[in-house]
This record gives C-alpha cells, sequence and structure tokens, in this order.
C-alpha cells in the first residue's frame, strides 16, 4: 500500500492510500463503513493503523484493493500532510559517506576562496577534525534526534528561518518502524520495517556551522517550524523491489542539482536499528532517516536556494515529495 495522511478541513487528519497512479485516496474510514458498515479504531490514523500490526494492514489492504465508490477522493481536493504527523519519534542518521567526504571539500573550498590565494590556502587547510568524523563514520553507524513537531508533508511551505541566509535541501529516504524492536540482530532488523517514504531535511548551513564546533549535533540549523518535509506517502516494504537499488533525484525549480542511488548506503537501515535498539526500545511509527545520498543537497555544489525556489525529491517507487520555500516579508 501506499499509506497517506490528509486533510480536508483545517486541523482535521485522515488515513487513506493512494490509487490510479497516486491521483485518487481511498478513505479507510469510509472504506470500512461501506463495506463493513461500521468504522474500525485502526483506520483513525496510520500511526493506529501500524500500532494495529500486520493483520490490520492486511485487512485495509482488502479494502483499497476493493475501493468502494463513496469512499474515493481525487488527490487535488485535498491537502497531504507527512505520513505521519508527527511521528512518535525521529532520528537522523548518517548512512551515505559521499555526501560526507563532499560536504567537507566543499566546506574548505568556501573558506579557501575568501583568502588572498584561495589554491595555497586550500593545500595547507588542516582536516583533522574532518577526518576524525569520517573515521567515527565508518566505525559506527551516527544520528541525531529531530524536531518532530516541525514535519510536514508534500505541497506544504517550508518557511525560512529568520535568523538564516543560506537556507539547503537534503535528499534523504526514511524508514518506518511497524513494531516495537529491542535487541535486534541486523538479520532480523528488515521485519522490523512497515515501510518507506522520501525526507527532506531542511538545512540553515550558516546556522549549523555556527554551532557545530560545540560538537553536540545540529541544533538551529535544524530545528526550525516546516523544517522537516515527508511524503508523499508510506510505501509499505511489501511494494518495494529492493529499497538498495532505487535511483534518487534532486531538483530545483526543474533544473536538476544532482542524484544518487540507494545503493550507496553504506550503513543499511538494518544496521541502524541493530544499533540504535541496542538496550533501547523503539516503537512503532518512529522515523529513522537515511542521511544525505551523495550529490543531494546544495552545499556539496556550494549553491543554495532562494525564496520562492521549488524543490522537487524524487526516488524510484517511492514518488515526488515537492515544497516551496517561502520567506516571510518583514513583520509578518
Amino acid at each position: 500500500m501506499r499509506l497517506v495522511t490528509y486533510s480536508s478541513s483545517p486541523g482535521v487528519q485522515r488515513s487513506g492510500a493512494f490509487i490510479e497512479s497516486d491521483q485518487r485516496i481511498v478513505d479507510l474510514v469510509q472504506a470500512a463503513e461501506a463495506v463493513h458498515g461500521s468504522a474500525r479504531p485502526e483506520y483513525a490514523s496510520v500511526l493506529a493503523l501500524v500500532e494495529a500490526g500486520d493483520s490490520a494492514l492486511a485487512a485495509a489492504a482488502e479494502l483499497v484493493a476493493r475501493a468502494p465508490r463513496n469512499a474515493v477522493i481525487e488527490r487535488q481536493e485535498v491537502q497531504l500532510l507527512a505520513p505521519i504527523q508527527p511521528p512518535p519519534q525521529m532520528r537522523d542518521c548518517s548512512c551515505f559517506e559521499l555526501h560526507l567526504v563532499q560536504c567537507y571539500e566543499a566546506a574548505r573550498r568556501a573558506k579557501a576562496a575568501k583568502a588572498p590565494t584561495p589554491e595555497a590556502a586550500l593545500k595547507a587547510m588542516d582536516s583533522t577534525e574532518d577526518d576524525k568524523i569520517l573515521a567515527t563514520f565508518r566505525r559506527q553507524p551516527i544520528y541525531y534526534k529531530c524536531n518532530r513537531f516541525s514535519v510536514i508533508g508534500t505541497d506544504q511551505d517550508v518557511i525560512w528561518p529568520a535568523y538564516s541566509k543560506a537556507l539547503d535541501f537534503e535528499l534523504e529516504m526514511a524508514c518506518y518502524i511497524g513494531r516495537r524492536a529491542l535487541d535486534v540482530p541486523v538479520e532480523r532488523a528488515m521485519d522490523y520495517i512497515v515501510g518507506f517514504t522520501i525526507y527532506n531535511d531542511m538545512s540553515a548551513r550558516d546556522a549549523q556551522g555556527w554551532e557545530m564546533p560545540g560538537k553536540l549535533g545540529p541544533a538551529k540549523g535544524k530545528d526550525f517550524d516546516t523544517g522537516n518535509v515527508m511524503g508523499p506517502c508510506l510505501v509499505t516494504r511489501d511494494e518495494i523491489d529492493d529499497i538498495y537499488d532505487l535511483d534518487m533525484i534532486a531538483r530545483v525549480n526543474g533544473e536538476e542539482w544532482g542524484r544518487g542511488n540507494s545503493r550507496e548506503m553504506m550503513w543499511k537501515f538494518e544496521d541502524v536499528i541493530a544499533h540504535i535498539s541496542r538496550s533501547e526500545t523503539l516503537y512503532p511509527g518512529e522515523v529513522l532517516g537515511s542521511g544525505t545520498v551523495g550529490n543531494g543537497c546544495g552545499l556539496e555544489q556550494l549553491r543554495y536556494l532562494k525564496p520562492n525556489d521549488v524543490v522537487e525529491l524524487e526516488i524510484e517507487q517511492l514518488g515526488v515529495l515537492r515544497s516551496k520555500v517561502v520567506k516571510p516579508s518583514p513583520g509578518q
């Protein structure tokens, strides 16, 4: 299934699933009423459905396949939210080595460009701290915890944070945990994933640069309202041929800025789940980001977004996640 959360009126969330090439939605509550004569609590939200487990998901799939006429709505008539908004917990991991390497190289180039002799400054630059981070990355999965309340869905505006002058997108995948996971071995970890989505981890690069020397991870570089964009749907695991062979493409205003493939993940979702679940329980609906694919952000090219830019992140079999970046006028 391709599960969605949508709103047809402010403040109201409903659960459903895409059909017909993602152009229509089957409302799960309405479908249950049409087929069974009554609604069921597990269809109240996508999170409730995930928490209810495999049998509830199978029953929902049957409803979607039947798609009662009075339960089908047009996608364009509603506002899509993130598949689970907000999720119970979010962690963003770092799984793509190329992204890290290219970001550090770009940051050094940017710093050297301000020197009287940029090439000489670049050659003389000390990369010790960057090398330490890369060594840690190669030794074990690393991650930080995100602000789950800043999650929004596709076609919802990203509001430019007032303190930043360098806003960037980041092309990632994310997995949703399907059941409680504690001390999970790598070889069984995929069984704990219910599905996947596209994740745009918006980043205020200037704020991130100011705070990262503090060595506590990102804060205001990531934690601003609307900064975590997810969607357009939660694609259940059974719908995907091979999660580690999906093309990933980033476009800004229709221009391709970068692309990669999920096969480039050094750390797989199974590795991340096994690592995080050591003596710590993961719960249904929690989100784990993959980190940014190589070539999947502007920083790697020293390019940044401008107000009113439209970012489209596409991942094969998962869909397209679209966002417009809006900078409020002074006083708004």
